[in-house]
């Protein structure tokens, strides 16, 4: 009788007890260093999954050797130690640990506040030079001062909440948060740039995006409320280091906790030369509770996976998973019109459906639901997976409902994201794909416009009222940024009113250009946003 083959599981780091049990029972697990390539390479030859942290890399050499390699785990948020892509193009699931450390984030922001709040690490570095000099120690409290939050995703709530408990004032900003969900939390949502003029305390909690990175650099910090403190343990970049440094140097902010940095690992800063200043390496995630959390989290997506479940955090879902055949190819479409919608909606919703219509609805759906809102969060957040993103949607108070008919009247199969925004808009954005020799993804209406362009790449959507010249001048405008254009489509309701023009190009439009193209045109809306998966 032929013994059946277990899978084989390689842990390629270090990975807590709690986790490997999960997978004892029905893995054949091997523990490697996973650092040594030739060890790595000659595992992975037969291994089903593997499980890494941050020391092993999975490149595309490593996927090669790797010929029944089904899933790769990451034991933490970051992936920077894993090819992605290389992965998805052999049909092999990344998965990760999205919400493993954000307990742990919350509470070294929390740590680092209070240390340069009360002079703590310099004092304790005095004191153990054999000083007593407790005049220079004189610190603020913080009972009675207001707190600004920048970002209140999932992180910054959990440090709002905890903050709070010192008799503090909570205002932040985050421009994807309903107001009625930060007054729930008793916070109060301003400007940036209130923010900085009224916080006592700044604490940082966004993700590293493209809009944010540099967020706050040296004309912000000239706005600052004198004597203030800020704190990041966000993701480095997001401050200004040397603007910083000469902030905290003439004394406009009075002292600093940074626990990140623009590049890592990090040995010379401005910043280290200061005495107001408390530094940790990166120190978020490095609690017993959250490395635990983070291997149990990875242990049991791997066991979904090599069962032949779907994996809820899969980052690059469309890997595997069980889902139907029909439904597959209406995954990135989901995500991509999610993506448009938050575009065009220029802040927060008050409420989303996504609406799933034609022959397609035989099948189970649900996960176009998941697709369409991580779409919605996917440039505001990071990491964004199918098993964070109602989470993201829950933090802000953002209801994401799915309505399924069998009718559709125009495509086979059709998905509609559609939403009531908190200013009182209503915005919708539809798209369907098309099969004649391969798979094309197609939006076909933008709030109220009957439109037909392909859902990829960068995309420029404006609009103005209907006049003569304009596609001259938005044509002159990105031939003299060297940028072409791929696909155009001008859609109205009537001549002479609104007009939507959807522009495909073959480059991103950047935001100066968008503002004087905005400008040149007199548009009334303007939006570049690029779809990929």
């Amino acid at each position: 009788m032929t013994t059946p083959h277990r899978p084989i599981v390689v842990i390629a780091d270090k990975l807590a007890d709690s986790a490997v049990a999960v997978l004892a029972g029905d893995f054949e697990v091997r523990t490697i260093d996973g650092t040594d390539i030739p060890t790595l390479h000659s595992a992975l030859s037969d291994a089903d999954a593997v499980i890494v942290r941050s020391a092993t890399r999975i490149d595309a050499d490593a996927l090669a050797a790797a010929g029944r390699l089904k899933v790769v785990a990451r034991a933490g948020v970051g992936l920077d130690n894993v090819d992605i892509n290389a992965a998805t193009g052999r049909g092999v699931m990344v998965v990760n640990a999205p919400t493993s450390n954000i307990v742990s984030a919350a509470e070294q922001a929390m740590a680092l506040l209070l240390a340069s709040a009360r002079n703590t690490a310099q004092a304790d570095a005095s004191l153990k030079r054999g000083e007593w000099k407790r005049s220079q120690f004189t610190g603020v409290e913080l009972a009675g001062k207001t707190v600004g939050v920048v970002g209140l995703g999932r992180i910054g709530q959990l440090f709002a909440t905890r903050i709070a408990a010192f008799d503090t004032k909570l205002i932040a900003y985050d421009p994807y948060v309903q107001p009625a969900r930060a007054a729930q939390l008793g916070i109060t949502l301003v400007s940036l740039d209130d923010l900085l003029l009224q916080s006592d305390f700044i604490s940082i909690h966004l993700p590293k995006t493209p809009e944010t990175v540099g967020l706050i650099g040296k004309s912000e910090l000239n706005k600052v409320k004198p004597g203030v403190r800020i704190v990041n343990a966000a993701r480095g970049g997001l401050i200004d280091e040397a603007a910083l440094a000469e902030a905290l140097a003439d004394g406009r902010v009075a002292a600093a906790g940074i626990d990140v940095y623009a590049t890592e690992p990090c040995t010379d800063s401005p910043l280290f030369d200061l005495d107001n200043v408390v530094v940790t390496p990166h120190l978020g995630a490095s609690t017993r509770e959250a490395q635990d959390n983070a291997g149990l989290a990875v242990a049991r997506s791997v066991k979904l996976a090599l069962s032949g479940e779907f994996v809820p955090d899969a980052v690059n879902v469309q890997a595997g998973g069980v889902v139907a055949e029909e439904v597959r190819p209406l995954l990135p479409l989901a995500e991509r019109l999610g993506r448009v919608f938050t575009a065009l909606s220029d802040g927060a919703a008050q409420s989303v459906t996504v609406e799933v219509r034609g022959d397609v609805v035989s099948q189970d759906v649900t996960v176009l639901q998941l697709a369409a809102t991580k779409g919605l969060f996917v440039d505001v957040a990071e990491q964004v997976t199918y098993v964070n993103a109602p989470l993201l949607a829950a933090d802000r108070g953002v209801d994401v409902g799915l309505f399924t008919a069998p009718d559709s009247p125009d495509f086979q199969n059709k998905v509609t994201v559609r939403g009531a925004l908190v200013d009182g808009r209503a915005l919708t954005v539809s798209g369907t794909v098309t099969q004649d020799f391969k798979e094309i993804r197609k939006l076909t209406e933008i709030d109220g416009y009957d439109v037909e362009i392909d859902a990829e790449g960068p995309l420029l959507i404006l609009r103005y009222d209907d006049r003569p010249g304009v596609v001259g001048l938005v044509g002159g405008a990105l031939g003299d940024a060297g940028i072409n254009i791929a696909a155009m489509q001008v859609a109205r309701h009537e001549a002479g009113g609104e007009a939507l023009m959807l522009v495909a190009t073959d480059a991103e439009v950047t935001p100066d250009l968008l503002t004087r193209l905005s400008t040149t045109i007199g548009a009334s809306a303007a939006t570049a946003v690029t779809l990929t998966d």
